[in-house]
């Protein structure tokens, strides 16, 4: 199975749960002018799959539901990652937000469900 559909699948499981992801396409391009454009987020080494997850803190927050940042790097089995993938998801980490590689959406699910626990 190649990373696209490995994408496609965890998109599809994850919109059941209180994450919502968007896909987040980076790379680059040469216009017109010969100038190199950069897109995506956190360009580069942003995760293929950004967005947040909500999380009710408590007690000095009880009841209010609060959006944690979340940022799922999709690979194959055999994928690897990149020095700016690993070091986007070890910011998104420290700064508190979910943050690891994932390889299915069972992956998925339990670095979600891993993230809000903790």
């Amino acid at each position: 199975m190649n990373e696209s559909s490995i994408l496609k699948r965890i998109l599809l499981a994850c919109s059941k749960g209180r994450s919502r992801l968007f896909r987040n396409n980076v790379g680059q391009y040469q216009d017109k002018a010969g100038n190199w454009v950069r897109y995506g987020v956190c360009n580069p080494g942003g995760s293929d799959l950004i967005g947040w997850t909500q999380v009710t803190i408590t007690p000095e927050h009880v009841g209010k539901t609060l959006a944690v940042f979340t940022a799922l790097e999709v690979k194959t089995p055999r994928g690897i990652l990149t020095f700016g993938q690993r070091r986007f998801l070890s910011m998104v980490h420290e700064a508190g937000g979910i943050a690891d590689v994932v390889r299915s959406p069972e992956d998925a699910q339990i670095v979600i469900s891993e993230g809000v626990d903790r």
